[in-house]
């Protein structure tokens, strides 16, 4: 399982869809219906939906690539598309994509128009509107080590949109389509840039039709070339198919990337029908397997012919819309005689026509004849007709002259007439203009002297008005400060007796209180003292038990900094920077002060609890005995009670806390000591390494190379390996890389016989490394840079008894 992810992550990051920005898990819509020119081509071309199509269908598609690999990639469609009307194809879908730890699940929409330019000429548009959501399946991860990066990945949703055109004769037709024109993730709201996945494809298909005898005959012939041009590659690839009229159709294909396809199709009735694909890739994909598609249609009947492909015609196996049935000798021999006897015919007829041809053309010459004569005669009496014409229309022409003549001096007349007019009533104009001017200058001559007398009236009445009100406000202005300074007067006095009230009542206040305090401090009866005595024990020993909270505090801190002190010597260490030592200290006398301190805190805490229970067991005996009468005095002792109860929670929760980070500081600092221990031990790594690369010299000097066969049995492989690849981090002293390994061994001596037996064999090359995180020695002798060819040295391992447990482990440092 783990061999067959990382072999998924890697081939469908580099090929397939998976497109990311920074740590967001995006993908671009690519669905891979590819192979097929009979179903839900509107997903290659999104005009399709309506280019060479009559009819309307449902289909569900299903398509599993590399089907040698558990996990591989797996899209589900269903669909439901075809030609609508004249001029319309449309289409909508829902897809599921399952790629390993990846998942796609959404729709898509499809809409074609198409525009008739000419006969046999068609203009078509086309879009396909896409939205899914997209993330990773963390139940399908599987690793040897936890990573967290699976657990930050977000699902999104996404929008898409991929425009095409098509330009179609009566047997090409030529596009464009643009794929992932636009991404929209809907999560984050943003455009996504820089898409990998982003390209324009062309394409040129031919549709033509066969003239041939027996069972091709009349059948279709479709052919597809498409290329898309992205950023970092390009696909080119081609589509041939063949469709006989008894509803069978192969089809064949070439693709640059994924290789070459072969499929068939079959019409089992006129509206079922099944397809079947098959997919092989080449070059480097030859290793991940064939890839297959199925898709299963319902085709739904339509009386409809319309202008646009109307020459396709839909046959199935067991429907009776099949070509022509053969004839048998006898039928073709009787077709024969009646093709004789209606041969005869159509001779006797042909004579009969020729007979009443003649006749017809005898009658037709004694007609002209006569319409000759008809002819001569209606041409002098036009003769006579058009000279008669001619002198009415001249008379005619005469009158017509003399009517304008005379309407000509009928309107010079009126004009003449009416310049007068015009005349007289402009100076009549020019006249009134001028009174009127006149009138106006009088006016307003008028208006200007009346204005200067109202504006001088206006202006006596204002000065004498403001003298009235500056005396008025001269008046206003005393009286307020006559009454401004006998307020300020009535307000001293007011202040001065409020004063002495209120210093009389603050020393009642002070007195009342002093009195109140003495009631408390210094009680009269018995159990007054009593409560007094237990209220001053609490309040004593509050003062030690904060000490003893303080010193355990202190404590802490000098362990939480030994602990960062620690800390900081591993980081260094391990950085290679040398650290100097801390100064010595008891570990031991640190402890057993604290435990002290720990003790005496319980002490007092415990002594604590026993007083204020004590003083709240006499508060409340006094209290139902009424024998609390001064009602400040029982304030008092309910809010001391009040208080301690809230100090001594405090107190405990305190002292909760210091114990649970102590008992986190111990946790970290054991953890710190076994690291520094740890890298103690990795600073004799090389040294263990001298010596490991020590004894495999020595082993291979001083053992000779028998060429012995080995048998199983003589072997001890040690450790059984998984099947899968396993990761191995941080192995010092060797490069990354895909190791087969032969056996796994913890004890040194084992590891040594286990090497001298495979080179004794033959195998000079036999290796070994250590992983200091497990303990353990993997063996060895060849190590790959990818996993293809890991794989492939995997597969052909043969026979040998040295490889029975061969597994691959892969060194990431």
């Amino acid at each position: 399982m783990k061999t067959i992810l990382l072999i998924l992550l890697l081939s469908i990051c580099s090929i397939q869809f998976i497109y990311s920005q920074e740590e967001d898990a995006v993908v671009s819509l690519n669905l891979p219906v590819r192979n097929s020119l009979t179903f839900n081509r509107y997903v290659i071309n999104p005009t399709f939906s309506f280019v060479r199509e009559q009819t309307k269908f449902i289909s569900v598609y299903n398509k599993r690539e590399w089907v040698q690999f558990n996990d591989a990639p797996n899209t589900y469609l269903a669909s439901f598309s075809g030609r609508f009307a004249e001029n319309i194809g449309a289409g909508v879908g829902f897809f599921q994509q399952n790629y390993g730890v990846l998942t796609t699940f959404g729709g898509v929409l499809n809409f074609a128009y198409n525009a008739r330019l000419a006969t046999d000429n068609n203009l078509t548009f086309g879009v396909n509107i896409g939205a899914y959501k997209s993330g990773i399946n963390t139940s399908n991860v599987i690793t040897n080590f936890d990573d967290p990066s699976f657990q930050n990945v977000p699902e999104n949703f996404l929008l898409t949109l991929n425009p095409g055109i098509n330009f179609g004769t009566e047997f090409f037709d030529f596009g464009v389509s643009v794929n992932n024109l636009v991404v929209y993730n809907i999560q984050n709201s943003t455009m996504i840039e820089d898409n990998p996945q982003q390209g324009i494809q062309g394409h040129i298909m031919y549709t033509g039709y066969m003239d041939s005898a027996g069972f091709f005959d009349e059948s279709k012939f479709s052919g597809l070339l498409r290329s898309e041009f992205r950023k970092d590659e390009t696909i080119i690839s081609a589509l041939a198919m063949v469709t006989v009229p008894k509803g069978i159709w192969a089809q064949v294909g070439y693709n640059n990337v994924f290789g070459i396809s072969g499929g068939l199709g079959l019409n089992i009735t006129e509206q079922f029908a099944i397809e079947y694909n098959f997919e092989k890739g080449l070059g480097d994909l030859t290793n991940f397997g064939p890839s297959h598609d199925i898709t299963l249609a319902y085709r739904f009947k339509t009386n409809k012919r319309y202008d646009y492909s109307s020459e396709d015609e839909v046959a199935g196996l067991l429907s009776g819309n099949n070509r022509k049935p053969k004839l048998s000798k006898e039928q073709i021999e009787a077709n024969k005689k009646l093709a004789e006897v209606r041969k005869a015919q159509i001779e006797e007829n042909r004579l009969l026509a020729a007979q009443q041809k003649a006749e017809r053309d005898a009658k037709l010459k004694a007609k002209k004849e006569a319409e000759a004569s008809i002819a001569k005669e209606q041409k002098a009496n036009a003769e006579k007709t058009e000279a008669k014409e001619e002198a009415e229309a001249q008379a005619k022409l005469l009158a017509e002259q003399k009517a304008k003549e005379e309407a000509e001096a009928q309107a010079k007349q009126l004009a003449e007439q009416k310049a007068k007019e015009e005349a007289e009533a402009q100076a009549k104009l020019l006249a009134e203009q001028e009174a009127k001017e006149e009138a106006e200058a009088q006016a307003k001559l008028l208006a200007e002297q009346k204005a200067k007398e109202e504006a001088e009236a206006q202006a006596k009445l204002l000065a004498e008005q403001k003298a009235k009100e500056e005396a008025e406000a001269q008046a206003k202005l005393l009286a307020e400060q006559e009454a401004k300074e006998e307020a300020e007067a009535q307000a001293k006095l007011l202040a001065e007796q409020k004063a002495k009230e209120e210093a009389e009542a603050q020393a009642k206040l002070l007195a009342e209180q002093e009195a109140k305090k003495e009631l408390i401090s210094n009680p009269k009866d018995e159990d007054g003292k009593a409560l007094l005595a237990l209220a001053k024990d609490a309040e004593n020993s509050k003062q030690a038990q904060n000490n003893l909270l303080k010193e355990f505090n202190d404590i802490v801190k000098i362990k939480n900094q030994d602990l960062k002190d620690l800390k900081e010597e591993n980081d260094l260490s391990e950085q290679g920077i040398a650290v100097e030592p801390k100064p010595f200290k008891s570990i031991t006398a640190e402890n057993n002060k604290l435990n002290a301190i720990k003790a005496d805190l319980d002490i007092v805490i415990k002594d604590r609890n026993t007083k204020l229970e004590e003083l709240m067991a006499l508060y409340d005996r006094l209290f139902e005995a009424d024998t609390i009468t001064n009602s400040e005095v029982y304030l008092f002792y309910k809010k001391k009670i009040k208080e301690i109860n809230a100090e001594q929670a405090k107190a405990l929760l305190t002292r909760t806390n210091l114990d649970k980070r102590l008992e986190e500081i111990r946790v970290a600092t054991e953890f710190e000591k076994r690291r520094r221990i740890k890298r103690a031990a990795f600073d004799n790594e090389e040294e263990r390494y001298a010596q490991d690369r020590a004894a495999l010299q020595n082993i291979k000097q001083t053992t000779s190379i028998d060429g012995n066969p080995l048998k199983t049995s003589d072997l001890d492989f040690g450790e059984t390996q998984s099947n899968n690849i396993s990761i191995l981090k941080n192995i010092n002293n060797i490069d990354n890389g895909y190791y087969l390994v032969l056996a796994v061994h913890t004890d040194k001596s084992k590891r040594d016989e286990f090497v001298k037996q495979v080179y004794a064999s033959g195998v000079t090359n036999i290796d070994f490394f250590y992983d200091v995180n497990t303990s353990k020695y993997y063996i060895y002798y060849v190590k790959f840079n990818d996993i293809n060819s890991a794989n492939d040295a995997l597969k052909s391992k043969g026979n040998n008894p040295y490889n029975t447990n061969m597994s691959l482990i892969k060194i990431e440092n």
